[in-house]
């Protein structure tokens, strides 16, 4: 299951991982943010091991959102070696969803 992660634990889970990490910036009312929750549970586990499956709450870590422009949700955000290298905005289908982490491995 892709785990929460808060602003006091992004710098070591995301930016000072050794693997790629999908960062899932979501909030609870968010019904796209719900839709894409059970392929992104399960690339965390297909995944486990070569890269990462996180997820920010923009309403409880709204500073974390806003350093990282986070305007609409879900926002979807690949960051390796401690940097953003891809972003995509709104829903997207399993496999791009996968495509996203694999590009970066």
């Amino acid at each position: 299951m892709a785990a929460a992660v808060t602003t006091s634990q992004f710098d070591t889970e995301v930016l000072q991982s050794e693997l790629p990490v999908l960062v899932d910036f979501w909030a609870s009312w968010c019904g796209p943010c719900r839709a894409i929750a059970p392929a992104l549970d399960e690339i965390s586990k297909e995944m486990e091991g070569k890269a990462k499956v996180l997820k920010v709450d923009v309403d409880a870590e709204g500073d974390l959102a806003n350093k990282y422009s986070v305007m609409s949700i879900p926002a979807l955000i690949v960051f390796k070696g401690g940097q953003e290298v891809e972003r995509h905005v709104g829903g997207l289908p399993k496999p791009q969803l996968a495509a996203m982490l694999e590009r970066h491995m």
